[in-house]
């Protein structure tokens, strides 16, 4: 049977480091750039470095323009604030082949299912991933990233896993990713405003007790607001996740720090923003305040360095 290919839409610091995994267990992988298009296919050399060990790969890199039909599986790594451009492109080449959702934030896989996308699975990264040089990155495996079902079934997802997944960036199924997919981004919420407006790596909140009671002010909002969507999350827990977190990635910028310094849009608005307008959605804003506020600053700053 002919080995389905796989489509990584976004050659950012993940999309680089699933492609070398995969093609070295011999997996027909494409990097396809999603940020720009009409560009020459080319053969790209790409290496991760892990704590213990790196690896070399040479992949495909191309643009959608040069892609007929993509019969395989297509996963996004892309940045979510171009989703609904993508939809469009994807629409009339996907075939029936399946999406897997590999990007932070709040209902980022919307857009697919308004376009009527009809297998759609959505992943929460437990993984981090940092460029050291045009072809390099550093990789760091928290643990296996959990995928579940948005539209499609389960016997789908568990094909899907079973091709993408491999030792050094694992993947597992998971029942109900809503809880997953809500505490990383009510994380994300803290790291990506916090870190940006200090300017500081990962590492404050474990360091710095004022730095963590500002943390914990926003987990307590994103907790009670996902309460309102019907997810029930423990406050404690969220906390002690995000100074795992904090540790584990200690010296690294947080990726809307590093958009900011380069110019670059930032994702706040699938962090903050979302969660502060499903508080809108249920009457409730008051109960998202800090995390609005938050998310406003850093939008700020991220328009006044463009500047």
């Amino acid at each position: 049977m002919k080995k389905p290919t796989i489509y990584i839409v976004g050659a950012g610091a993940i999309g680089k480091v699933l492609a070398v995994f995969l093609k070295l267990q011999h997996k027909n992988v494409v990097l396809v750039r999603g940020s720009v298009d009409h560009e020459v296919s080319s053969m790209q050399s790409f290496r991760v470095e892990m704590a213990d060990a790196s690896f070399d790969a040479s992949i495909e890199v191309t643009t959608l323009s040069n892609l007929g039909q993509l019969n395989g599986i297509v996963v996004l790594t892309n940045k979510s604030f171009g989703n609904e451009g993508l939809a469009q492109t994807l629409k009339p080449k996907l075939n029936g082949s399946p999406i897997v959702v590999m990007q932070n934030g709040l209902n980022v896989e919307q857009t697919f299912i308004d376009a009527g996308f009809s297998d759609i699975y959505r992943c929460v990264l437990f993984s981090t991933s940092q460029p050291v040089s045009d072809n390099a990155l550093r990789f760091q495996l928290v643990a296996a990233s959990p995928i579940g079902v948005i539209n499609g079934t389960h016997q789908q997802l568990e094909q899907v896993i079973a091709e993408l997944n491999t030792l050094h960036f694992p993947f597992k199924a998971e029942q109900d990713i809503q809880p997953f997919i809500w505490k990383k981004t009510i994380s994300n919420s803290v790291f990506n405003s916090v870190c940006s407006l200090l300017e500081v790596d990962n590492g404050i909140f474990h360091r710095n007790e004022r730095a963590l009671a500002v943390a914990k002010r926003i987990i307590k909002e994103g907790v009670a607001i996902a309460k309102l969507s019907g997810v029930i999350l423990n406050e404690l827990d969220v906390v002690e996740n995000l100074l795992k977190i904090s540790k584990s990635s200690d010296g690294q910028q947080i990726s809307t720090l590093v958009d900011i310094k380069n110019k670059r849009k930032t994702e706040i608005r699938t962090f903050n923003f979302a969660i502060a307008n499903i508080a809108k959605k249920y009457n409730q804003e008051h109960l998202a305040v800090e995390t609005k506020l938050l998310g406003e600053l850093t939008e700020l700053k991220s328009e006044l360095n463009h500047h």
